[in-house]
C-alpha cells in the first residue's frame, strides 16, 4: 500500500465560472504543509449525504486582508463541478473594503494524502494570478478533486471518514519601494586637473582639491605631499573623495577612475612618462575615499629630469571612466 501513487490527474482546462474564471491548472504533491490555513473535515459521509450546497471556513489574515475557504462537498454544478469537491478561496468581510478595491493574489489549495504524507497541491499553471474585487470576491476550482477519486480509500485522501484541506496565499502588493541602477561610461565632465604652485612652500600635511562634480556626485582629490601613514616621507599620496557620500543612503557606487601626476616635459620628441594608477572601486557612505599611499616616490618626484615639478608647479589629474550607481524610486 505505500508504495502506491496517487492518480495521476491530467491537467485541463475547466468551463469559466461565475466566481472566477478557471483555465489551466496544476497538480502536483509536496511535503511542507500549507503555510496559513487548515480545514479538516470529519464525518466527510455524512457532509456529502446532508442537503449543505456549499460550506464556508472561519477566516484567516493574510496580507492584511480576511480569507476563508468555501466547499462544495458534492461540486458547484453551476461551474460544471458535479462529481467533484469544488474548493474556492473566498475574501472575508469585502463589504469593509474602500470603494473601488482589488487585491491581486498567487493562491494554492491543499488535500492531504495520507499514504504518502504529502500534499496535493492545487494551483493555476504557469504562475497565474487572480484579481479579486467587488465583483468577484471567490475564486478556486470547481473540479478540484474527483469525488470518486476521494473516496477510495486506496488513493489515501480519506482517513476514518476525515480529509484535510489547505490554503496558502500571497499577496501582490507594491510595497512603494524600487531602486534605478544607472551606469555611466566615459561622462564628459570626468576628468578633473588640478594645478598646484609654490609646492615646495607646502607646509600642510594634506591638501584638498576644490570640488568638482560628474553626474550630480561631488568629488575632490586629497593629496598629502609627504604621503600619509606608512608612507609618510617616502612617497606622495592621492586619494580620490566622494564628498556627498551620505547621498548614497547605504548604497553602493561603483567607480573605475584613473589618478595621474603629469610629466611636465615640453620635448616633442621625447613621450612624456605620467605616474598613473588604476582602481576600480565601490565607494559606500562609510568609506571617505580611495587612492594610492604610494603614488610616487619622494625621491622621483623631486628628481628634475622627471619633469613632475616645474616651476614649483606640481599638475595632477582625475579620470573616472565609469560609474554604475542606484538610487532608490518610488
Amino acid at each position: 500500500m505505500a508504495d502506491e501513487k496517487p492518480p495521476v490527474v491530467a491537467e485541463k482546462t475547466l468551463h469559466p465560472t461565475s466566481l472566477c474564471n478557471t483555465t489551466s491548472i496544476s497538480r502536483t504533491l509536496r511535503s511542507i504543509q500549507p503555510a496559513h490555513y487548515l480545514f479538516k473535515v470529519e464525518s466527510l459521509s455524512v457532509l456529502l449525504n446532508t442537503d449543505i450546497e456549499k460550506y464556508e471556513s472561519g477566516s484567516f489574515e493574510v496580507g492584511g486582508y480576511k480569507w476563508s475557504l468555501c466547499i462544495y462537498p458534492n461540486g458547484n454544478k453551476k461551474s460544471d463541478g458535479e462529481g467533484h469537491i469544488s474548493l474556492y478561496l473566498e475574501i472575508s468581510e469585502a463589504q469593509n473594503l474602500p470603494l473601488g478595491w482589488e487585491v491581486t493574489v498567487n493562491f494554492k489549495l491543499f488535500v492531504f494524502n495520507h499514504i504518502h504524507e504529502k500534499y496535493l497541491t492545487v494551483q493555476d499553471a504557469d504562475g497565474k494570478v487572480r484579481h479579486f474585487n467587488a465583483m468577484k470576491t471567490r475564486c478556486g476550482f470547481a473540479q478540484f478533486l474527483s469525488l470518486d477519486v476521494l473516496k477510495d480509500p486506496r488513493n489515501g485522501y480519506l482517513m476514518d471518514d476525515s480529509c484535510i484541506f489547505g490554503a496558502e496565499v500571497f499577496v501582490i502588493k507594491y510595497s512603494g519601494k524600487g531602486e534605478s541602477l544607472s551606469m555611466i561610461k566615459d561622462p564628459v565632465d570626468g576628468t578633473f586637473t588640478w594645478t598646484i604652485e609654490n609646492f615646495s612652500a607646502l607646509n600642510q600635511e594634506v591638501l584638498d582639491s576644490e570640488i568638482f562634480t560628474v553626474k550630480e556626485l561631488k568629488w575632490r582629490l586629497v593629496l598629502y605631499p609627504k604621503g600619509n601613514n606608512k608612507a609618510k616621507n617616502k612617497s606622495l599620496s592621492l586619494f580620490l573623495e566622494l564628498t556627498n557620500r551620505e547621498t548614497l543612503h547605504q548604497r553602493k557606487l561603483y567607480t573605475a577612475f584613473e589618478l595621474l601626476i603629469k610629466d611636465q616635459c615640453n620635448d616633442e620628441i621625447v613621450m612624456p612618462s605620467h605616474v598613473k594608477s588604476n582602481a576600480k572601486v565601490w565607494f559606500r557612505d562609510t568609506i571617505e575615499n580611495w587612492g594610492f599611499p604610494n603614488m610616487v616616490s619622494l625621491s622621483d618626484l623631486n628628481d628634475k629630469s622627471k619633469y613632475f615639478l616645474l616651476n614649483d608647479s606640481l599638475i595632477v589629474e582625475a579620470k573616472i571612466s565609469l560609474m554604475m550607481h542606484s538610487k532608490n524610486i518610488s
